[in-house]
């Protein structure tokens, strides 16, 4: 039963209520990001990742720039364990890259974790327990002092075992269940564990705010943060983390916000890939910040190959329309989205523009590995002319006159719609093609050939009902010489209206391409001519843009029969 009565808030406002991180318009540096996928991550997948998958997975986040990677829970598996002493025993972690590895405030998880970082050049142990009200009272049925103990107990033998195991330690912890957890309790808790670490500004402890469960507005979790920031004992000496999932689709939010609030650094995942409904997307967080003129500090040049790689490790797919990353966030079917597109490409073209702002598109796509031609205008039936006049041009250098480009879209949308299709370039050239160059449902041109001398008469030879009928024209010029002929052999008037030209490349062997519109009685009739020589082809393509104005003739006489 659909019932919201059921609920209540089950999250706390901290005993100072601040906005201070409101008053900050972005986030300028980039925090310190941490790289869950090998746990978090891992977690989430239905089967999880072998060892040798995540080796790979560790050297693609090494690849990318992390310089902190959780690694994993060596109590939990024997392949996590042998993960991590497959990196130490084989010299895999670079000397600047730190791992981190996750531990319960458990004594016997604590010990076997320990055995798993024997001889780490360096590595963050990161030490947790659940505080909330909520598992205090069902899940454990311990008091807040009892609750707290488990971590004051827990954070007096890592320290001890970190003196007493071989490698290069710092220490973590995290009131898990942070979101339902009183604020000045879980501050306490953390502000008791400091007192046993004692921390140093040389030799800092990261204290992270984890939202475990995504359970309040991210304006909430930001007030909570800056209340932690405010009032946490050895504040010089300790890096303040947060951990945010995306239960409320917030994570982002929470992230950027938590940042603005006094955090220094952010766990996450790729594409945001964690338990239940994922950890915060540590993609989408650098790409905010680099679409803002920040450096991110992580390298997604190439996100699609990073996209497929991290696909093939987890089969687990990307969603087309997750942000930067999915196949389609840079593609426009929209006829008005890519009208403006294609404009704006054209303005940055001509004025040469060096920043970018384009419409509709916050980031370069090329920034990210992607394709102009293949990934921002696709064409399907709710697309229009400029859509359709921009993939001409990219693809094929065809740039067509404004009402031709119309005409054009309307004939692309007709066929999309028929199949019921998106359509390729390819497929979308063929359209023009057999509309506008291959068209000639009343007659061919034969031959023609102008008389020496003036190349203002013109002897010109057609293809029609199977004969071959021979003309002369004579006008102003040679295109003119061959429209007066037409007309006269037709019987019509029209007028020409549009008569373009282009190279369709930029060596003197280029073909061209010549773009005639004729008008008859307010409507026009277009064809199109592509050759080597400028002349033929505008001859070609005024012997289409008839052809298309005798069809109409004959379909309008049809009518009044």
């Amino acid at each position: 039963m659909f019932n919201h009565q059921k609920y209540e808030k089950q999250y706390f406002l901290p005993p100072t209520l601040s906005y201070d991180w409101v008053k900050k318009e972005t986030v300028e540096k980039a925090p310190t990001w941490c790289s869950v996928d090998l746990r978090d991550g891992n977690q989430a997948l239905p089967i999880p990742m072998n060892l040798e998958e995540k080796l790979a997975m560790f050297q693609l986040l090494v690849d990318i720039g992390f310089k902190e990677i959780e690694v994993g829970f060596p109590a939990a598996s024997e392949t996590e364990f042998k993960l991590l002493r497959t990196l130490i025993d084989n010299h895999m972690i670079p000397d600047d890259v730190t791992i981190m590895v996750i531990t319960q405030a458990r004594e016997h998880i604590i010990r076997k974790t320990f055995e798993a970082v024997q001889g780490v050049p360096k590595a963050i142990v990161h030490l947790y327990n659940s505080t909330s009200e909520v598992q205090r009272r069902q899940v454990f049925q311990k008091s807040k002092e009892e609750i707290k103990q488990i971590a004051i107990d827990g954070a007096v033998l890592v320290k001890e075992l970190a003196e007493q195991t071989e490698g290069d330690f710092s220490f973590q912890y995290s009131p898990e269940s942070f979101p339902g957890t009183e604020v000045d309790y879980a501050l306490d808790i953390c502000n008791s564990v400091l007192d046993i670490w004692q921390p140093t500004p040389d030799h800092k402890v990261i204290i992270n705010i984890p939202t475990t469960v995504e359970n309040a507005m991210p304006h909430i979790y930001a007030s909570q943060i800056e209340y932690i920031h405010k009032n946490l004992l050895y504040r010089d000496s300790v890096t303040l983390s947060i951990h945010p999932h995306n239960d409320r689709g917030c994570g982002v939010s929470d992230a950027e916000f938590g940042v603005l609030a006094g955090a220094e650094r952010v766990e996450g995942t790729l594409f945001g890939i964690g338990e239940r409904t994922g950890n915060v997307d540590l993609i989408t967080l650098a790409m905010n910040m680099y679409s803002h003129g920040y450096d991110p500090k992580l390298n997604f040049s190439n996100l699609n190959a990073i996209r497929k790689q991290y696909e093939m490790l987890t089969r687990t797919a990307v969603h087309e329309r997750q942000p930067y990353s999915g196949d389609l966030v840079f593609t426009a079917f929209s006829g008005s989205h890519q009208d403006a597109i294609s404009k704006g490409m054209k303005y940055r073209e001509e004025n040469n523009v060096e920043k970018w702002d384009v419409p509709y598109i916050p980031i370069d796509p090329v920034d990210v590995g992607r394709n102009y031609q293949t990934d921002v205008i696709r064409i399907n039936s709710q697309s229009g002319k400029g859509g359709v006049g921009y993939m001409l041009e990219t693809n094929y250098g065809i740039k067509l006159p404004y009402k031709m480009n119309e005409a054009m879209g309307y004939a692309t949308k007709k066929v999309s719609d028929e199949m019921n299709k998106e359509l390729s370039a390819e497929e979308i050239y063929q359209v023009f093609k057999e509309n506008y160059i291959d068209y000639h449902p009343y007659f061919e041109l034969a031959d023609y050939h102008f008389n020496k001398g003036t190349g203002k008469e013109v002897t010109l030879s057609i293809l029609t009902d199977g004969k071959q009928i021979e003309m002369y024209g004579e006008g102003a010029g040679s295109l003119d010489a061959i429209s007066n002929a037409l007309k006269d052999y037709f019987d019509f008037d029209y007028a020409l209206e549009v008569y373009e030209q282009h190279s369709l490349g930029k060596d003197s062997s280029a073909e061209a391409c010549a773009q005639i519109g004729i008008s008859h009685y307010g409507e026009i009739y277009w064809g199109a001519g592509i050759h080597e020589d400028i002349t033929a082809a505008s001859v070609y393509a005024l012997v289409v843009a008839v052809n298309r104005l005798e069809d109409a003739l004959v379909s309008q006489r049809e009518i009044v029969k």
